[in-house]
């Protein structure tokens, strides 16, 4: 569980610069919107983060296949993270700059979404029944 959740935070790293990119750059081009912004910045990520999770966090549970089931469930799971991430997003920024509330928004999201796809998406079940033969 430990390198599970190293790996889904190193693949979180890589979202969250995604995420972040494209939450400013909506704010900044298209929308003063927080939740407009925030939400396309989710569905930018939601796509990248399923496909890098498959093949490293939860290699063994998908087999490293892609599978559009679990590519829904992802989804249907992150927009759970998406609105405990917008909900901080709003609470926080009335207390903190901007840039932190995005980054504690960023971290709620975090745990949330690890949750929902080591229990819920690729449950340890799967892992045994894509695991090679021995011998």
């Amino acid at each position: 569980m430990v390198r599970k959740t190293i790996s889904f935070g190193l693949v979180g790293v890589i979202n969250a610069a995604v995420d972040a990119s494209v939450f400013f750059a909506a704010i900044n081009w298209l929308t003063d919107s927080r939740i407009v912004a925030n939400v396309l910045a989710w569905l930018v990520a939601v796509s990248g983060s399923y496909v890098m999770n498959s093949y490293t966090t939860f290699a063994v549970e998908s087999g490293r296949k892609l599978q559009l089931q679990d590519y829904w469930k992802f989804v249907a799971s992150g927009i759970l993270g998406m609105v405990a991430n917008t909900a901080t997003l709003l609470i926080v920024d009335h207390f903190a700059p901007l840039w932190v509330a995005k980054l504690v928004a960023l971290a709620v999201s975090f745990v949330v979404n690890f949750s929902m796809s080591h229990f819920v998406i690729f449950p340890a079940k799967r892992a045994a029944e894509n695991k090679p033969p021995v011998g």
